[in-house]
């Protein structure tokens, strides 16, 4: 592009922009939330456990019927020391693919719903986002009537009408989740 038409498509857009905006990665526009939501999720799946080692112990019976669902779709093995009235739980060949916190997908932002008008904080214009998702590359063991009953924010989070809210943070290159 010559440098003329480069000066003349800046000074057109700096006239226009108060009736018709510029397109701009840091403009606080639906497209450019969802550009940097989806962006951030591809590298933060979600997860079944967040806080749990293997091998894994339990007393509680409602955990250890969760825990069984995982059990019955073979990426956890069980054994039961009868004795102290405890399940343990390590993972099989299969699970481990999927271990230790078993994610099960990624979000995939539709729509956004809501944002708030961005305000200054921690040093960077920032807006609450809801947005509407849907979950892509959920796995088999992650789809059966058992874990998802099991699991019942799995099952909500997967079943296609989910619903979040998020914070981004307007940056020079776009919208993005703080980490």
């Amino acid at each position: 592009m010559k440098p003329s038409t480069l000066l003349n498509s800046a000074l057109l857009c700096t006239l226009l922009f108060p009736f018709v905006g510029c397109h701009s990665k840091s403009a606080p526009t639906s497209e450019n939330f969802l550009q940097g939501l989806n962006k951030h999720f591809v590298d933060h799946p979600d997860c079944l456990l967040s806080n749990i080692s293997f091998p894994y112990e339990t007393t509680d019976p409602k955990e250890t019927a969760r825990m069984d669902t995982l059990v019955k779709s073979q990426l956890l093995d069980k054994t039961v020391e009868m004795s102290i009235h405890v399940s343990r739980y390590t993972v099989t060949t299969f699970g481990v693919r999927y271990a230790p916190r078993f994610c099960y997908g990624h979000r995939v932002a539709n729509t956004i719903d809501h944002f708030t008008p961005p305000a200054l904080a921690n040093g960077f214009k920032e807006t609450q986002v809801t947005y509407h998702y849907t979950v892509e590359d959920i796995p088999v063991w992650a789809k059966s009537a058992a874990v998802l009953k099991a699991f019942p924010a799995m099952a909500e989070i997967t079943s296609g009408h989910a619903t979040g809210v998020a914070t981004l943070a307007q940056t020079p290159v776009g919208w993005q989740v703080p980490d």
